[in-house]
């Protein structure tokens, strides 16, 4: 496991429609192994990517990353159960965001109400980049994916 990006294939997002979110969207680009994770703000909705529900844990901890990053801390995430047993993950900055979070949606709850996944501590790495890739550079990370 990448101990940057917390992922074990460096190529394997964006998950949806990769070519337009390299071409279109601002990235965090993994210092250590070169992983693209979506970090794009939507000022309409004023969310991350990081900030939806994720299916499972999995997905979620590709995005964990930008989530850390963005708040400069360790953030972690949460499985919410919704309407008919639904389960999803979410990523919160802490349990007081989570909290918040249940409050605004009551017919959402987190039975653990602790984190299912995160990071001792939030580290910077030196080699990280946050920005928009240029067209060879998208092409170049497409064609490495497995």
């Amino acid at each position: 496991m990448c101990p940057e990006c917390y992922s074990d294939n460096n190529r394997i997002t964006p998950l949806l429609r990769p070519e337009q979110c390299l071409k279109d969207h601002t990235q965090y680009i993994c210092g250590t192994c070169g992983r693209c994770i979506c970090i794009e703000h939507d000022p309409k909705r004023n969310l991350q990517r990081w900030n939806f529900p994720f299916k499972d844990l999995e997905t979620a901890k590709l995005y964990l990353r930008t989530a850390d990053y963005t708040v400069k801390k360790s953030c972690g995430i949460y499985e919410i159960k919704g309407k008919g047993g639904r389960i999803s993950y979410k990523i919160f900055p802490g349990n007081e965001e989570m909290k918040i979070f249940l409050e605004k949606n009551k017919d959402k709850s987190c039975e653990k109400m602790s984190p299912v996944f995160t990071v001792p501590e939030y580290k910077e790495f030196p080699e990280t980049a946050v920005r928009r890739l240029t067209e060879e550079e998208a092409k170049k990370y497409l064609n490495e994916r497995c």
